[in-house]
């Protein structure tokens, strides 16, 4: 008989579970954090980079008959083709001089629809304020109107998208009768544009400082407090262009005849469009 008594049985060693940093030195641990810090920062300087060189489009807006569409007809064609009033998007590549291409969409303005052209904002590099210069002493607080929801869709955009540059054309300014030059044609056009449509924003500015709603631009009789009118002029000072806080607006006064080609601009030596071509031209370098 075995007197030994039994031996207690002992449990399986269990492995020792060691810590994922086990024998990682600080200097390592910083110098990974260091790495993951710096991914993280070319990543979002890239991807924020993306973003601002976004956008290949000239949105040519503004009221109706106000002659988008002959514009873009001659921007892609050479040629001032009849047109009427549209009532869809129209949208084409145009080549510019400086070699570049440049993707124009061309926006109704008929009030129940001109707010198609927030769908485009996002691709937008420019927009062209088409203003008819013949006729703007007599309607122009209906442009104004339309102006101001641009701007105030221009200032409205976030930070991380950049505003796109703003041009207001002044348009049909071979139909001044002011017995000038071509050349000047452009520049009496601008100045009449300009002053009438700051005129009409600052009342607009005025009614909202009141307290007042201005007319909107969606439903008839419809009101609306929409921003995008300050300014950085001193206290008390009407609204000016130059003083816009949503940046640089830049004029050009520019014409299209019907059945014009480049070819007939040549020998009579003017270019209706030359003010916008040059203007997109700059903005493409």
């Amino acid at each position: 008989m075995d007197d030994s008594l039994p031996q207690e049985a002992t449990p399986e060693a269990t492995p020792e579970v060691l810590p994922l940093v086990a024998g990682t030195s600080t200097q390592t641990l910083a110098f990974g954090s260091f790495v993951l810090a710096l991914t993280i920062l070319c990543a979002f300087l890239f991807s924020r980079r993306r973003s601002r060189s976004r956008g290949n489009a000239l949105l040519l807006v503004g009221p109706p008959d106000s002659g988008k569409t002959a514009i873009l007809s001659t921007l892609a064609y050479n040629q001032t083709l009849p047109s009427h009033t549209s009532l869809q998007t129209n949208a084409t590549v145009v080549a510019l001089p400086s070699a570049t291409t440049l993707r124009v969409v061309d926006v109704p303005g008929h009030p129940r629809i001109r707010d198609q052209f927030l769908e485009h904002m996002g691709d937008a590099k420019a927009i062209a304020f088409v203003v008819d210069a013949s006729t703007v002493s007599r309607n122009g607080a209906a442009v104004a109107e339309h102006l101001h929801h641009i701007l105030h869709a221009i200032t409205s955009l976030p930070p991380s998208q950049p505003a796109p540059a703003l041009l207001i054309l002044a348009h049909k300014a071979d139909l001044l009768k002011t017995g000038t030059s071509s050349s000047t044609l452009a520049d009496v056009a601008v100045s009449r544009v300009r002053t009438i449509l700051e005129r009409e924003l600052e009342k607009r500015r005025e009614s909202q400082s009141g307290g007042v709603g201005v007319e909107g631009l969606g439903e008839e009789g419809e009101r609306s407090d929409m921003g995008g009118l300050d300014h950085s002029g001193p206290a008390g000072s009407p609204f000016k262009f130059a003083d816009w806080e949503g940046g640089e607006v830049d004029f050009a006064g520019t014409w299209a005849k019907v059945g014009e080609t480049k070819e007939d601009e040549k020998q009579s030596g003017t270019d209706g469009l030359e003010g916008l071509t040059e203007w997109l031209d700059q903005l493409s370098r």
